[in-house]
């Protein structure tokens, strides 16, 4: 091995310890912001900076978690907070991505329905929700119909986006060889759009959460939003903070997971 490429190797063992090492101190400060606010959060609380009945605080949301756990009513709630997020999401991104191919692959039917996708994105779908529950009914369909009209057509948007942004000299490459259209979408459209599905992944998680907290507030008697809702109407505000909180690990767990996803695929690309 010569010189020059010894010097090479250890600068890229210096560059990956240093990538390893800034990776580790952004974990380490995340962890303390977020210890370091539910600490003086509890301060405030203890010191009486702030109303502990109207803000809550770490040590009241606790005793409730504990409470709760203790005789299952909490894992009943996540249950059924968690379950419908999971149908709407896989529901949702898995119909945009049909809407989106069938569009791709029809110009004249995208050109028709390109306005009305844009207007009806732009529709506050939580308007809809009454509606929607004299259609399907005061059940839990009716929250997953709602969250799945919040995210279906931003994955659809967002996953066409990502077909239609594939470089044209890619696509008349494989149809100069002969390719049909099935064939340019597995071979060149699909795998090129791959990260913009991911993103459409990511963006349809926090809606579907969106639009299920959204139909547990109106018809739910089960689930995190449900626990919001009645928590603060017996003000029963470390219900409500613990809800949430319950809500933003469950949020992170599934954008983990989606990262997760993301990370095999660019392994399996290479």
């Amino acid at each position: 091995m010569s010189k020059k490429t010894q010097n090479h190797t250890k600068e890229h063992a210096r560059f990956l310890k240093g990538e390893k090492r800034k990776s580790a101190l952004v974990i380490i400060l995340q962890i303390s912001i977020l210890i370091a606010f539910f600490a003086l959060w509890e301060a405030a609380s203890h010191f009486g900076w702030i109303e502990a009945f109207i803000f809550s605080s770490p040590s009241r949301m606790w005793r409730m978690f504990t409470q709760m756990l203790s005789n299952g009513e909490l894992l009943h709630h996540v249950w059924a907070t968690t379950s419908q997020v999971l149908i709407s999401f896989v529901a949702g991104t898995l119909l945009g991505f049909v809407i989106a191919t069938w569009l791709w692959s029809r110009e004249f039917a995208r050109r028709v329905l390109s306005s009305y996708l844009v207007i009806f994105n732009a529709l506050p779908k939580t308007a809809l929700a009454p509606i929607i529950i004299v259609w399907v009914g005061n059940n839990p369909r009716a929250i997953v119909v709602t969250a799945l009209l919040i995210s279906v057509v931003v994955a659809v948007l967002n996953i066409l986006t990502g077909f239609l942004q594939v470089e044209e000299e890619k696509i008349k490459l494989i149809k100069s060889f002969g390719g049909s259209k099935a064939q340019t979408f597995t071979k060149v459209v699909f795998p090129a759009a791959i990260p913009d599905m991911i993103n459409a992944l990511k963006i349809n998680i926090g809606l579907s959460f969106v639009g299920v907290i959204v139909g547990e507030f109106l018809v739910a008697q089960a689930g995190l939003g449900f626990l919001i809702v009645y928590g603060s109407q017996i003000f029963r505000l470390d219900m409500v903070m613990m809800s949430i909180v319950i809500l933003c690990l469950l949020a992170a767990l599934f954008y983990q997971a989606i990262t997760a996803i993301e990370k095999a695929f660019k392994n399996w690309a290479k």
